[in-house]
């Protein structure tokens, strides 16, 4: 069965949907059949693959509300082995909707688990804000892979977000781990972002990958073209530091 993964920081602005939009495509280039579910109501992994809200009928709050209908959600992206269930603004909807049922906090779980087996590698872009689409996504995953920004406040809420993860491994999903913590908007030439990351270190002992994504203006400017990184410029330093997240986070998990 293929191996959830989420994507998330209770702090915006960390490269949290960069994260998910390349390290998605960079698996699918090294051959691992990978899913991507864009579970921000923003849909930023959802335009960053080109798609808009026209281009589709269901997205993941079609998911969430009726677990039947994932499969008819995925959508083929233009690159092999890669595909997407989109959001849609109707998610923020979701977090209503959903306090009002019974195993509330299991829906998104009951719809990956229909296609789990089909794919190596499930990727959750989660939204910022916790609440009950995160619950869902957390009680769904079996890891989670935090991206820290090396900048000033880079571990402000951290311990919140640690907290959550055991509370919800207590009360929901036994299996949940930390996948990974990964350094992001990296500049070596700042004695800022070496301190950070050093302090990250100490905070996630053997946990911070060796990966690191670097400033880069060309990761800035391919979401606008809907394109990942590697598409969009394969020569430039994020690229190269997306795929080596890729092929460490493949190595972690057995080849």
């Amino acid at each position: 069965m293929g191996k959830v993964i989420a994507i998330t920081n209770q702090k915006g602005g960390v490269g949290k949907t960069t994260t998910a939009v390349n390290l998605s495509a960079c698996l699918a280039y090294i051959g691992k059949r990978t899913l991507l579910i864009d579970c921000d109501p923003q849909g930023n992994s959802t335009s960053g693959y080109g798609f808009e809200k026209d281009d589709y009928e269901l997205s993941v709050y079609d998911c969430l509300v009726d677990p039947e209908k994932l499969r008819d959600a995925i959508l083929k992206t233009k690159y092999d082995g890669l595909y997407l269930i989109p959001s849609a603004a109707a998610l923020s909807a979701a977090e209503i909707e959903l306090a009002l049922e019974d195993d509330r906090e299991r829906f998104l779980k009951k719809a990956i688990d229909k296609v789990k087996d089909e794919f190596d590698y499930i990727i959750i872009d989660a939204p910022p804000a916790l609440g009950m689409i995160t619950i869902n996504i957390m009680t769904a995953c079996d890891s989670v892979l935090i991206p820290i920004q090396c900048e000033y406040y880079a571990l402000e809420g951290l311990s919140q977000l640690v907290g959550t993860i055991r509370k919800i491994k207590k009360a929901y999903n036994r299996r949940i781990e930390i996948e990974g913590v990964l350094g992001t908007m990296y500049d070596g030439r700042t004695n800022l972002s070496i301190q950070v990351l050093d302090e990250v270190k100490k905070y996630f002992p053997d946990l911070v990958y060796k990966s690191i994504i670097p400033r880069n203006v060309r990761l800035s400017e391919a979401p606008s073209f809907g394109e990942p990184i590697i598409e969009y410029d394969r020569t430039s330093k994020g690229a190269d530091a997306y795929m080596s997240l890729a092929k460490e986070l493949v190595r972690k998990n057995g080849g």
